[in-house]
């Protein structure tokens, strides 16, 4: 395939030439319309922002990444679907849809699963109830904004009632260097459903840069089951900002999966919401930096209903200069009795020049509640990695063993093996020797 790059123009003429290009249904395009109004009269957030404080983007210039609407660069090879039997998969690059299957059997259920972008045509009236509707607020800050007004691509999947798919599905978005990605994944998964997907982004090249501006919407009805797993693996000159909602019904259960390896600055938000009484969410994040990384991961686990369960868990490995900041809070409305909530945060820092910083937090309005919260951080023990090499090990392989011993508890908690197995090798393959 041939490759078109452009540079895109964030102003009105470019914002128009893109709307025109676009065939999309008119609700679409005033959606997006909107957005640009409110991306337009916006500001930048910067460091007197509280949400911001720790993370600088004063070297982040918006015109300078490219566009493409062709691409003849390869695909990133795919680590979360290796070995595993899929009921569909769907692949992009830089914001241009490749491929999308589903299973003819799934399909005859009624089960939608593809490309965001070639869907919302298909199935209009289903995604304009749901797209930016629920979840993710287009008008949050001024990259919700940028990306309500220009996303292309992402992944669609709507699963209706009572149907149970028993083989995960799978995406990737992939970018080339300098290029730039708006995908945006939409799951719905009606009453009694369940479904597990598998959602990897990642550069061809390590040191690729580029900007990713994405947003992620997870709609879990009454007594549904959904298992996502996200895995983060841009390369090392990416800009990645990303706004994630998931709506957690009556009865039913969220295990969301993360893992934060690439980038060169990370801010994302993660929201879940506890909308249906007796609803669990089980958050797990697995975060490793090196050089100049700086990730920046605010969490909220918002409780509206009584008898609901939250358990976030956050294990981050920095090394050499890197820094990761993670903000989590606990939420308990007024009326949500009986909560069970549950974060934590563990930092383990291999070189002095690292930091890590946590801030957890509780707003509790409701008086019958158990609500719990930790962050630790440490160093390597030098005692172990002199005990692993008096017998053989050399020190490299000492703090490879630590450093997957550190993140074990995460691990034991994804049932899913192929995602077990690739975020150990991808941090293993990381871990470098230092003093």
């Amino acid at each position: 395939m041939s490759q078109t790059i452009t540079r895109m123009e964030y102003n009105q003429e470019g914002f128009d030439a893109f709307l025109q290009a676009r065939k999309e249904p008119q609700w679409l395009q005033s959606l997006r319309q909107n957005a640009w109004q409110t991306f337009s009269e916006g500001r930048w957030p910067n460091q007197k922002d509280e949400e911001w404080m720790r993370t600088d983007i004063r070297l982040f210039k918006l015109n300078k990444f490219n566009s493409a609407t062709e691409t003849g660069q390869p695909l990133p090879n795919a680590v979360l679907s290796a070995g595993v039997e899929l009921a569909g998969s769907c692949s992009s690059m830089d914001g241009v849809t490749l491929h999308h299957h589903l299973d003819p059997e799934w399909a005859e259920k009624g089960v939608v699963f593809g490309s965001l972008s070639e869907l919302a045509n298909q199935h209009s009236d289903l995604i304009e109830k749901y797209l930016f509707q629920k979840a993710v607020d287009p008008n949050f800050d001024r990259f919700s904004a940028l990306h309500a007004a220009f996303w292309s691509s992402g992944v669609f999947l709507y699963v209706p009632r009572g149907v149970v798919i028993d083989k995960p599905l799978h995406s990737i978005a992939g970018m080339s260097d300098g290029g730039s990605d708006f995908a945006h994944t939409l799951v719905i998964l009606e009453d009694g459903a369940e479904a597990t997907l598998l959602s990897e982004s990642a550069s061809p090249d390590v040191n690729a840069g580029g900007m990713h501006c994405g947003a992620v919407e997870l709609i879990v009805g009454n007594d549904a089951h959904l298992r996502y797993v996200n895995l983060q693996d841009w390369g090392q000159g990416v800009w990645h900002f990303a706004n994630q909602k998931a709506l957690v019904g009556r009865d039913s259960s969220l295990q969301w999966t993360v893992g934060a390896l690439g980038s060169r600055l990370s801010k994302v938000n993660q929201h879940v919401s506890l909308t249906g009484e007796g609803g669990n969410c089980q958050v797990n994040g697995v975060m490793f930096t090196e050089n100049k990384q700086h990730l920046s991961y605010h969490t909220l686990q918002q409780h509206e209903q009584p008898h609901c369960t939250s358990d976030f868990l956050y294990k981050a490995a920095l090394q050499d200069s890197s820094r990761t900041v993670w903000r989590g809070m606990i939420q308990v409305d007024e009326g949500a009795q009986k909560t069970d909530g549950y974060q934590r945060n563990d930092n383990l820092l291999l070189s002095r020049a690292a930091r890590a910083d946590s801030i957890p937090g509780l707003e509790i309005e409701a008086d019958d509640v158990r609500c719990t919260h930790g962050s630790t951080s440490g160093k390597v023990d030098e005692e172990l990695i002199f005990y692993a090499r008096s017998r053989g090990f050399s020190r490299k392989e000492a703090i490879q063993m630590i450093v997957t011993g550190f993140f074990q508890q995460v691990f034991d908690r994804v049932t899913i093996e192929s995602v077990r197995e690739a975020l150990g090798l991808a941090i293993a393959r990381r871990v470098r020797d230092y003093e």
